[in-house]
């Protein structure tokens, strides 16, 4: 097996052997990809697809969105609500990814062994992403099963962060 290209990346994992529950890790991953999709934001997919923002600027209409689900959160802040989210056994901190792996810092994965992990993507606006892995080795592990949308943002990050090492070298030349 070939390495794969790694870029270094500081993000935060939280996660557990499939095996123990995959109901439970199922359940949970289908409803991290849609919790993005709240009430304000299915009415403004049914309202595109019906074409009545037609005459309305999309990139206001987004901030509006944005401002509904921020406006939410510091709701869910004030009451100390916090989402329910499935306990999992083990963090890691990665400290480098490609665009179908990641490799974690201190040896805790079971070679062969596959996984189900919450990623705190730090990206705007924050959210986890629920992904299925399989460990290549005890650092380094490859995605089984990834949402589209979330592998999209894991590889426009993935591209953002090789641009800032590239920025660097280039500086560090100067």
């Amino acid at each position: 097996m070939s390495q794969p290209r790694l870029v270094p990346a500081p993000i935060s994992l939280l996660f557990s052997e499939a095996s123990q529950d995959k109901e439970l890790f199922e359940r949970e991953y289908h409803q991290l990809s849609e919790s993005d999709e709240n009430a304000i934001q299915q009415w403004l997919k049914l309202a595109k697809a019906k074409g009545e923002t037609a005459d309305t600027d999309p990139v206001l209409l987004q901030l509006i969105v944005e401002l509904h689900n921020k406006i939410d959160a510091l709701e869910m802040f004030l009451k100390d609500e916090q989402p329910k989210r499935v306990s999992l056994t083990a963090a890691a901190n990665i400290d480098a990814i490609g665009f179908e792996h990641f490799r974690i810092e201190e040896p805790l994965f079971i070679k062969g062994a596959t996984y189900y992990a919450r990623i705190e993507m730090p990206v705007h606006p924050k959210r986890d992403v629920g992904v299925f892995f399989t460990a290549l080795s005890e650092t380094l592990a490859q995605f089984s099963k990834i949402h589209e949308r979330d592998e999209k943002e894991w590889a426009a990050y993935m591209t953002a962060r090789e641009r800032v090492l590239i920025r660097e070298m280039k500086e560090k030349k100067s």
